[in-house]
């Protein structure tokens, strides 16, 4: 019974997790962080395909730029349910009028990404990484993994509550006979 009550336990603590990141994915964090998920494989294996990065803008100079450098893995492009952001390594940077434009790559790629990254297009540098987190969240932004992360542990719980609650019932009955039973055995002796 004890190691149910440790797996059980367990289980809610992950289902907590993937809430908690679920809702950090949909609301602004304090700090400008972000969480999100990679949907590809293209930067394994420093970061594999369904983790979680945390990703945090780097804070401009005094020039108004920000200070990315090559090596640093971005995450960069649309945030919105049509398409999702990219998460690459900078590989090169070129200085124009308009500022730095930054040439990504994805550590499994061969060749670096044909499309080049203005500045205002970065959401932030990849502060780090939880693998396959990301496979969970997804599913729960999806109508019936939502439902799985509310039900099942409600589910869990509520019949858990209910086995207590048996179990009082029992003990409360028992306690009632036991002194049922000492108070008729006190009348037969007085």
């Amino acid at each position: 019974m004890k190691i149910f009550k440790i797996i059980y336990y367990l289980f809610l603590g992950a289902i907590a997790l993937v809430a908690i990141l679920l809702i950090a994915s949909k609301l602004p964090i304090p700090g400008n962080y972000k969480v999100m998920t990679v949907l590809s494989g293209s930067m394994a294996p420093a970061i594999k395909m369904g983790s979680v990065v945390i990703v945090k803008p780097v804070p401009s100079t005094g020039s108004g730029q920000a200070e990315y450098k090559i090596g640093d893995v971005i995450t960069f492009g649309p945030m919105g349910r049509a398409k999702a952001p990219t998460t690459h390594r900078i590989y090169d940077i070129k200085i124009t009028g308009n500022g730095p434009v930054y040439i990504t790559k994805g550590d499994a790629n061969n060749a670096p990404d044909t499309r080049e990254v203005s500045q205002r297009e970065v959401i932030g540098k990849v502060l780090f990484s939880v693998p396959y987190l990301g496979f969970a969240i997804n599913t729960a932004r999806k109508p019936l993994g939502f439902a799985l992360i509310i039900i099942v542990p409600a589910l869990i719980f509520v019949s858990d509550e209910t086995r207590n609650i048996i179990s009082e019932i029992k003990a409360i009955r028992n306690k009632k006979a036991a002194n049922s039973a000492e108070v008729a055995k006190e009348n037969k002796t007085a």
